[in-house]
């Protein structure tokens, strides 16, 4: 046997701006001139969500004019291409191809670049076309969701659905950079704009007590969408989750913990059932809630410290349940959510790995999920919501 040991280093580059496509900003520019090869020149194909487009009529002239004013580093090979984005868009494998074909072209070649703006969703399918294309194109993804901005764009996987399975099909690939333009949250709907809130209250809880106290103490600031919190709890979420990713030991998931998939068990399942009626963000804090609760029920987390930690979760204005938690398996009658739980571990691989929280800012991971204690936190956070423990106020944003 011939055996040699392969390691790989990557630099992953994250930075926050205002106005990336303002003439001024030379953010863009020079992060693909910085790594364009012989004249410094490199080819650019944008790819653009079109549902950014009824909040920011005038982005695909910005990009324009921006690509033209610094035409001497860098050059655009055609008008920002607009594609459907949504989680709809990750069930579509023609947009993969649609990809694909401009990629072939316009000569797209591993020294160019794709630059992916859009929402998490389509930052994934933008993301997983570029990594199959020469076996990789460098990838500038351009998040434009608090979502997205804290979590999912940051990251280092993409990937489409199939067989009705989320992520089904996809790579871990680094991208060159990510730009994460703040200016995109002010268009946001209320409801998106909140959904990355959850994900910033989900790494803290793993990851930094002093940041869960910070987005405590901010709670009713985040509920009204204020810009100072949010763009501060956006900014630290980001940060939590490339630590994670770069510090872990295993960027690339060869093990069986998933860490920041705290609560995605239920989250998954609960967004399949409802065909993506039920947000991201809005699964997520009640796949939290869910798995806090179990874990209150069988003595993993103290009681007073889960009621914290789901007051702050239902402070900054998530409503902890859905009716899809209740549909039956037309077989055994049960919950059809349980099944979240073995197509979880069919999607980590190897052994059922859940992470819990036994006090904030520390996680463990535990093998196996004692069905009656789930039921029983099901049972919980029904009683928890129709007992009116909570009560909600639309606010408008105030970013």
């Amino acid at each position: 046997m011939i055996q040699r040991p392969i390691k790989l280093t990557f630099d992953h580059r994250i930075v926050f701006t205002h106005g990336a496509f303002e003439a001024s900003n030379l953010t863009l520019r020079d992060l693909i001139a910085e790594a364009a090869e012989l004249d410094g020149r490199a080819k650019v194909l944008v790819v653009l969500e079109n549902g950014l487009l009824a909040g920011n009529p005038k982005l695909e002239a910005a990009i324009q004019r921006y690509f033209d004013r610094h035409r001497e580093a860098i050059d655009l090979v055609s008008s920002p291409m607009v594609l459907t984005g949504g989680e709809a868009c990750k069930n579509d494998w023609s947009l993969v191809e649609t990809l694909w074909k401009a990629i072939e072209f316009h000569g797209i070649c591993r020294h160019s670049f794709v630059i992916a703006i859009g929402g998490g969703a389509f930052v994934d399918l933008v993301g997983f076309a570029s990594a199959t294309a020469h076996r990789g194109i460098r990838l500038i993804r351009m998040p434009t969701t608090t979502l997205s901005q804290g979590d999912g764009g940051v990251g280092v996987k993409n990937g489409v659905n199939f067989f009705g399975k989320k992520n089904w099909i996809g790579t871990f690939s680094v991208p060159f950079a990510v730009v994460n333009d703040l200016d995109f949250l002010k268009s946001l709907p209320e409801r998106a704009c909140r959904d990355g809130l959850i994900e910033a209250i989900k790494v803290s809880l793993l990851r930094d007590r002093p940041f869960f106290e910070y987005l405590e103490s901010k709670a009713e600031a985040l509920r009204r969408l204020e810009t100072e919190p949010l763009e501060r709890a956006i900014r630290r979420s980001a940060e939590l989750h490339v630590d994670h990713i770069a510090t872990s030991g295993d960027p690339f998931e060869f093990g069986s913990a998933r860490p920041l998939d705290f609560g995605h068990w239920v989250a998954h399942k609960l967004e399949q059932l409802s065909r993506f009626a039920v947000t991201h963000g809005e699964a997520v804090a009640i796949g939290m809630a869910v798995d806090l609760l179990y874990s209150m029920r069988t003595g993993l987390l103290d009681r007073p410290t889960g009621e914290r930690i789901l007051s702050l979760i239902e402070g900054v204005g998530f409503r902890l349940w859905s009716d899809f938690l209740d549909r039956p398996d037309e077989v055994s009658g049960k919950p059809v959510i349980l099944a979240g739980l073995e197509e979880f571990r069919e999607h980590l691989g190897g052994r059922l790995t859940i992470t819990l929280i036994p006090e904030i800012g520390r996680k463990m991971e535990v093998h196996e999920m004692d069905e009656a204690q789930v039921l029983g936190a099901l049972d919980d956070l029904r009683a928890r919501v129709t007992s009116g423990i909570v009560a909600f106020a639309e606010t408008p944003a105030t970013i």
